[in-house]
């Protein structure tokens, strides 16, 4: 029985980019967006994207998050919720995750549990 399922990787360079969070740039509460987001900078509490979500390389989230699809090339630390999750070899995630579908790349790091249902 495979517990990691192979699915087509995550076509979020295609989608239109509601709101992008530039590198330097740092929220100290909750994001909530209801599109397509993009985190170069720092946030420090949750993040709630409806839809999907991109951390790049130097992106830095501490606090939980979720999103339908995610990317992540950069950090988390906190419990991860998203139906589809891509780390890529840059990605560093320490918390839990839960999700139905997760790709990890050589050179990511994951720290915590995982839960797929």
């Amino acid at each position: 029985m495979a517990i990691f399922k192979k699915t087509a990787k995550i076509d979020l360079d295609q989608q239109t980019i509601s709101s992008l969070l530039s590198e330097g740039c740092v929220i100290e509460g909750n994001l909530k967006a209801p599109s397509f987001v993009r985190i170069d900078g720092q946030v420090i509490g949750d993040v709630t994207i409806e839809q999907g979500l991109i951390l790049g390389e130097k992106g830095h989230i501490k606090g939980h998050v979720s999103a339908r699809q995610m990317v992540v090339h950069g950090l988390i630390e906190g419990n991860i919720t998203a139906e589809i999750l891509e780390m890529r070899g840059t990605g560093k995630i320490t918390g839990n995750i839960k999700t139905t579908s997760i790709q990890v790349d050589a050179g990511a790091v994951y720290n915590g549990n995982l839960s797929m249902a």
